[in-house]
């Protein structure tokens, strides 16, 4: 009889414990202080009762014989229990859920490694290089271990990067070398300035949280410490709601990959420049600067190259790239010409007299692209060919064939008109791809909207905050995949910056008219009246005003409003205006018109301030003043 895998493994543990039960029959069931049966045989007594000692030493033998054949079954219908199921959820290819375990078994899907955390949107499973083609679960464990650690530590270290601008601890960093920490520069700078002791300190600590604190588990990145690692301190445990727990977990991995080009980017500014921010005037020794003073460099961008096509300062290469710019914008200005005239005017008579067509017959747009006859495509192939190899032909100036209908002796002038060609072009090539889409998608060059029935963002066309002008407003398309969790999420996101940006809104304007009486701090006697408006009071507020602040806001984000409420994005059961958090017990609006109006105003609300607060941010940091006062601005490029 042929046995599966499971039943060969149960038969193996049944014939073990039954060896098991044979061997020790006689003796290992002997009780603690009584002396042996002994088994005599049929044919007379010639047996003895054997000695305690030696009985004690039979009842051991026999008891570890039994415990290590029961060991062994047991071995076996574990490993039995854990194939059988594994076989079960690759047949049934299912993802395994993280579910309520904080030590979930990482498992392989039938399909690949599709799926599993960390494939989000627009991308899913991105593995240009094919390291994952081999399909080894082991390697994708040590992978993704390997990427959650850099995102922790690229988190950690661009916030290590920022916090030191505003903010470094009082007193020594090593009291023997009278360092301070104020004495530490920030970025690469610091590298030399710690001493030898310090760095030391740091390898330590981090090989001891490496080797010996967190022990690897299961599951990647995981090491029994809690949701944000306060476990560690005795706070908090794991998030126990599957659904929550890996959309914390994406959010983890996708965070630490953005912090790991942050950093990078960092440091590739700060050894550029001398800083992380990269101020481009201490870079005077760039490459780019050859190219500065050329034509298309203009205002707000200046040079704007940001793939660095030009880092290679090779003068020959810049000038065949701006050649096919200047063609390319030349032929965009043209076809969006070619897309908008159709509409209101078209040639009289025949486009081919053999085919009976005639201009009025030729669609606008890319529906045009089948109408028109195969001789016709021919035609523009061989002008277009006999222009570019024969008439066109580059002289070292781009752009320049010697037929210059706009142009001018001075040249000032004519620096300008060609300065305006390439923006033209730029913006005509942006223009005809954006026709091109729109067309495609709609069937018409300006996107009638009522023409695309099968939208997925007509999904979204009736939810709070649409509304005129504009209507569903979505320039970056970012509901385009009609995921309605996407969406959910964004839009609790937006309704948290705007009720954050309306609070800072009136945080501005309030302090110009009211201030608290008193000390903000008795300790270091600071009154409120003493704290500047805006931007100035980020340097004034003492830093422990400052751990207060942050600290309530997780304890609100963290603890107060965490659970959503009808599942409804912003909705967490605090009433009309909150009211309820401060006690204030209300049922809300109960009309559906009337709370779908005032939900709508509060979105409104706050994209207004979101706007505005940026607005204010920006003119203070500007003028010193949120209300911009131009007369303090003396300095500025526009006077």
């Amino acid at each position: 009889m042929v046995h599966s895998g499971e039943t060969r493994t149960i038969v193996l543990a049944a014939a073990a414990l039954s060896g098991a039960g044979m061997i020790s029959a006689s003796s290992a069931f002997v009780a603690p202080g009584s002396q042996p049966v002994v088994h005599r045989p049929a044919g007379g007594a010639s047996a003895a009762v054997r000695a305690p000692a030696e009985a004690q030493s039979g009842v051991a033998a026999s008891a570890s014989m039994l415990l290590l054949s029961g060991g062994a079954a047991c071995s076996l219908l574990a490993a039995s229990r854990q194939q059988a199921a594994r076989s079960s959820r690759v047949k049934m290819n299912i993802v395994p859920s993280p579910g309520f375990s904080t030590l979930p078994e990482f498992e392989k899907p039938l399909t690949g490694f599709q799926g599993v955390l960390g494939d989000q949107e627009p991308l899913g499973l991105w593995d240009p290089l094919g390291f994952t083609k081999d399909g080894n679960v082991e390697k994708f464990k040590k992978r993704r271990e390997v990427e959650i650690k850099h995102g922790r530590v690229a988190m950690f270290a661009s916030i290590g990067y920022i916090v030191p601008e505003y903010f470094k601890f009082p007193g020594f960093l090593a009291p023997s070398l009278d360092l301070k920490f104020a004495d530490v520069p920030s970025g690469l700078k610091a590298l030399p300035i710690v001493p030898a002791a310090g760095w030391a300190q740091i390898v330590a600590f981090c090989g001891f949280l490496e080797l010996v604190y967190n022990k690897p588990t299961g599951e990647p990145g995981n090491y029994g410490k809690g949701n944000l690692g306060l476990g560690s301190i005795g706070l908090g445990g794991s998030v126990q709601d599957p659904t929550l727990r890996a959309k914390k977990l994406n959010a983890e991995l996708a965070n630490g990959r953005l912090a790991m080009f942050a950093i990078i980017g960092m440091f590739f500014q700060d050894g550029l420049t001398g800083s992380a921010w990269g101020d481009w005037a201490l870079y005077t020794a760039s490459p780019l600067r050859a190219f500065e003073g050329e034509t298309g460099v203009q205002q707000p961008v200046g040079f704007w190259d940001p793939l660095g096509l030009a880092a290679d300062g090779d003068s020959a290469k810049f000038l065949r790239r701006r050649e096919t710019e200047i063609k390319h914008g030349r032929v965009a200005m043209y076809a969006t010409i070619g897309y908008i005239t159709p509409e209101y005017f078209r040639w009289p008579g025949f486009l081919s007299p053999s085919l009976n067509l005639k201009f009025a017959d030729v669609p606008n747009g890319l529906a045009a692209i089948s109408k028109v006859p195969g001789n016709g495509w021919a035609q523009i192939v061989a002008f277009a060919g006999f222009y570019e190899l024969f008439v066109y032909k580059y002289n070292g100036k781009p752009g320049d064939y010697g037929w210059k209908p706009i142009t001018s002796s001075d040249p000032v002038k004519l620096k300008g008109k060609l300065n305006a060609e390439i923006a033209n072009g730029r913006l005509a090539m942006m223009a005809i791809i954006g026709m091109f889409f729109q067309d495609g998608l709609t069937g018409s060059a300006w996107g009638d909207w009522s023409l695309y029935t099968a939208s997925p963002l007509r999904a979204f066309e009736s939810e709070t905050g649409i509304q005129p002008p504009v209507g569903f407003w979505d320039p970056l398309g970012l509901s385009t995949s009609g995921n309605a969790a996407d969406f959910k999420r964004r839009r609790e996101v937006e309704l948290k910056h705007g009720r954050v940006s309306m609070f800072a809104t009136i945080g501005y304007i309030v302090p110009e008219y009211f201030r608290i009486p008193g000390f903000l701090s008795n300790y270091q006697g600071i009154k409120f009246a003493e704290v500047p408006n805006g931007l100035a009071a980020l340097s004034k507020v003492p830093s422990l005003g400052w751990f207060q602040i942050i600290l309530f806001a997780g304890l609100i984000e963290v603890n107060v409003y965490n659970e959503e409420q009808n599942n409804e994005p912003g909705n967490y059961g605090a009433g009309f205006l909150g009211l309820r958090t401060v006690g204030i017990m209300n049922t809300g609006i109960k009309e559906p018109d009337l709370r779908k109006k005032k939900l709508n105003s509060e979105l409104a609300n706050g994209r207004l301030a979101m706007m505005a607060i940026i607005g204010m941010l920006f003119q203070d940091g500007l003028t010193g003043s949120a209300w911009g006062d131009w007369a303090l601005y003396t300095a500025s490029p526009l006077r």
